[in-house]
C-alpha cells in the first residue's frame, strides 16, 4: 500500500511552502487509495507548542487535505532509544565530545587546508578513560551516525538520478548532548517503522535524504522513492525566505483566498501542465503527476491567487454562499438576485458587504459639472416606490424622450450617478437591489 506523510515541525504556522510539500504527498497517497499520515516533527520541547499542531490541524482542514491518522515524534521516544540501541551495537553510533567552538575550529583549519569541512571522526579514537575524564568535566557527549563512505544513489521522481558521494558528507549528529532526538535520525525510524513508501519534500533535504537512507538501512529498512520538489521564490525569482512570514495559510484564509485557488495553483505550479483552476479535490487528484515537475526554482506570486479565487466563486450557486449573504443583512427573498448580480464583480467574498452597502444605504455619486443640470431633470423622472427589473428600462426610455440623450450620454452618466462606479453588473439588474436612491444635483 502506498503510504505517505507530512512531518511539519510545529515551531510556526505553515505557510504556502509547506503546503506544497503536503499537498503532493496527499495527492500521490490518495490517487494510489493510500494512507496519508500527519506526522507532528516535536521532539523540540522549548520551539514546539501545542498552539501551532492546533493551526495546522486547522489550516489543513479548511484545504480539505483529511490525514488518515496523526502520529506525534514526543511520543515515540522509545522507539527511537531502541533504535539508538542497536545502531551503538552494531558500531554505527558513536559518541563525541567536541563542543561548538572546536567543532568550528577543525572547520577552519580544514578549509584553510584546501580541505572539505567533514568531521574528521577524531571521537571514534577516544579511549573509555578519555570519555569519562570529558564527562568529568562536564561535558555532555552527542552521538553521531557513522556513515559508510561510499555513494548512495536514487531515481528521484523529479531530480533524475542522484548519486552522493558520503565520503564528502560529516558524519551527522542524531542525538544532542541534550538527549534531544534530531530529525535527521526520528524521521527515518519513523519512516521504516510506519512504512512510508513516497516521501516528497523540497529540494534542501537532498544531501539529508543520503545520510537518511543508510541510517534506514542499518536499522533494516528498504528506502522509500524519493521526490524533492523545487523551491519557491518571488515573482521576480527572489528568496521567499523574508516573505514567507505573511504567506502563512491563515494569512491567505483571511484575506479571502479560497482553498480551491490554492490548492489548483499548488498542485500543477512548477510542473509542465498549466495552472488551471479546480473545483473539486477529485479534480486535483485525478491530474496530478509528481514526474511531471521540474527542478527549476519555481516563481510564486501571491496575487495570482486572488483572480483565480474570483473565478472559482464565479461557480458557486447562492446556496453555497448563503451563510455570508445573510450576514449582511440581505434579505431572503432577495438573496439570490444579490448573488447573480456581484457574483461577477468579486475578487474573494469580503468583496459582497461593499457591494451591499451601496445597493441598502446608497453609493456617493459622481456627476460631473456639464451633467448636473442633467442628472436633476433625469432624477425627477425615476418612478417612485420599490425598483424591478424594468425599471431601469422605463426610466432611461423617458429621460432619453424629455432630454434627447441617448447612448453612452445617456446612460453612463446615470449609471455613475446612481452607483459611483463607472463599470459594473448590468442596472436592469442592479435597480430591484437599490433600496436607497438619493436625490442627485
Amino acid at each position: 500500500m502506498t503510504t505517505t506523510r507530512f512531518a511539519p515541525s510545529p515551531t510556526g504556522y505553515i505557510h504556502v511552502g509547506n503546503l506544497r510539500t503536503a499537498l503532493m504527498n496527499y495527492l500521490i497517497a490518495r490517487k494510489a487509495g493510500g494512507e496519508f499520515i500527519l506526522r507532528i516533527d516535536d521532539t523540540d520541547p522549548v520551539r514546539s507548542k501545542q498552539e501551532y499542531v492546533d493551526g495546522l490541524k486547522e489550516d489543513l482542514t479548511w484545504l480539505g487535505l483529511h490525514w488518515d491518522r496523526v502520529e506525534r515524534q514526543s511520543e515515540r521516544l522509545e522507539q527511537y532509544n531502541t533504535a539508538a540501541d542497536k545502531l551503538r551495537e552494531m558500531g554505527r553510533l558513536y559518541e563525541a565530545f567536541e563542543t561548538p567552538t572546536e567543532l568550528d575550529l577543525k572547520r577552519k583549519k580544514q578549509l584553510n587546508m584546501g580541505k572539505p569541512p567533514v568531521y574528521d571522526r577524531a571521537a571514534l579514537n577516544l579511549s573509555e578513560a578519555q570519555k569519562q575524564a570529558y564527562r568529568d568535566e562536564g561535558r555532555q557527549g552527542h552521538w553521531r551516525f557513522k556513515l559508510d563512505l561510499e555513494r548512495v544513489e536514487w531515481d528521484d521522481r523529479i531530480l533524475g538520478p542522484i548519486s552522493i558521494d558520503c565520503a564528502s558528507v560529516s558524519d551527522p549528529v542524531l542525538i544532542k548532548e541534550s538527549g534531544q532526538i534530531l530529525y535527521t535520525f526520528a524521521s527515518p525510524v519513523d519512516d521504516v517503522e510506519m512504512g512510508i513508501t513516497d516521501i516528497v519534500r523540497g529540494s534542501d533535504h537532498v544531501t539529508n535524504t543520503a545520510t537518511q537512507i543508510q541510517i534506514m538501512q542499518a536499522l533494516g529498512g528498504t528506502a522509500p522513492r524519493f521526490a524533492h520538489h523545487s523551491l519557491l521564490t518571488g515573482p521576480q525569482g527572489e528568496a521567499l525566505s523574508k516573505r514567507l512570514g505573511v504567506l502563512a495559510l491563515r494569512d491567505l484564509r483571511e484575506r479571502g483566498v479560497h482553498p480551491f485557488a490554492l490548492l489548483s495553483m499548488m498542485a500543477r505550479l512548477g510542473s509542465s501542465d498549466p495552472v488551471d483552476l479546480r473545483t473539486d479535490m477529485s479534480q486535483l487528484i485525478d491530474g496530478f503527476d509528481i514526474e511531471r515537475f521540474g527542478s527549476a526554482p519555481t516563481k510564486f506570486d501571491v496575487e495570482d491567487l486572488f483572480p483565480m479565487t474570483g473565478r472559482y466563486l464565479q461557480t458557486l450557486p447562492v446556496a453555497d454562499v448563503a451563510d455570508e449573504i445573510r450576514a449582511l443583512g440581505v434579505p431572503e427573498d432577495k438573496a439570490a438576485l444579490f448573488w447573480d448580480v456581484t457574483r461577477e464583480n468579486i475578487t474573494t467574498l469580503h468583496d459582497l458587504e461593499g457591494w451591499w452597502r451601496m445597493f441598502s444605504e446608497g453609493a456617493e455619486p459622481i456627476i460631473a459639472d456639464e451633467d448636473r443640470a442633467f442628472i436633476a431633470e433625469a432624477m425627477t423622472l425615476l418612478p417612485d416606490g420599490a425598483f424591478d427589473e424594468t425599471t431601469w428600462g422605463t426610466w432611461t426610455n423617458a429621460v432619453k424622450e424629455q432630454t434627447g440623450r441617448k447612448g453612452k450620454t445617456l446612460f453612463m452618466p446615470l449609471r455613475l450617478a446612481l452607483t459611483g462606479q463607472a463599470r459594473g453588473p448590468e442596472m436592469a439588474a442592479v435597480m430591484p437591489l437599490l433600496q436607497v436612491v438619493k436625490a442627485r444635483g
